[in-house]
C-alpha cells in the first residue's frame, strides 16, 4: 500500500510515517517510480508505535523493543545492557502509574455521570479527578 493508504488506515499523518521510516521503526519498499510501498504488517506496526509513543516511550527505546513485540514472540535481545533494562523497568513502572491514574479518573467520571443522570443530586466530592502523572 502507498503512504496515503497507510496514513488513512492508521490515522497517522504522512509526515509522521516518513519520520518513523527515518528512525528505522517501519520499512517501506520502493517501487520503480520511487513511491513508498508498505505491506499490510505496517498497519499494526504503526499502531504499536503510536501506542508506545502515547505511553511516553522515546523512539530510540521503541526501535530496540519493536522486534520483541512481533508474533510469534521471539525475544532476542543480545545487546541488552543493565542500563537499558533499568530504563525499560522505569518506563514500565511509569506506565503502570499512568494506567492507575487513568483508571481512577475514569471511575470518578463514571460516578459523576451516574450521580448527574440519577436523581439529580450533586456528585460526591470524595472522587475528585487527579492530575495526570508527569511524563
Amino acid at each position: 500500500m502507498r503512504i496515503g493508504e497507510l496514513s488513512e488506515r492508521t490515522g497517522t499523518p504522512r509526515r509522521l510515517l516518513r519520520y518513523y521510516e527515518e528512525q528505522g521503526l517501519i520499512i517501506a519498499n520502493r517501487s520503480p517510480n520511487g513511491y513508498r510501498d508498505y505491506d499490510g504488517f505496517c498497519v499494526d506496526r504503526v499502531m504499536q508505535i503510536r501506542g508506545l509513543l502515547d505511553a511516553g516511550l522515546p523512539t530510540r527505546i521503541i526501535k530496540q523493543i519493536l522486534p520483541c513485540l512481533d508474533k510469534p514472540r521471539i525475544i532476542h535481545f543480545p545487546d541488552a545492557t543493565p542500563e537499558m533494562l533499568a530504563t525499560l523497568e522505569q518506563e514500565r513502572d511509569r506506565m503502570t502509574e499512568r494506567v492507575n491514574c487513568l483508571i481512577r479518573n475514569r471511575d470518578a467520571i463514571a460516578e459523576y455521570l451516574d450521580a448527574v443522570r440519577g436523581d439529580g443530586s450533586p456528585p460526591s466530592t470524595d472522587h475528585t479527578l487527579e492530575p495526570s502523572v508527569p511524563t
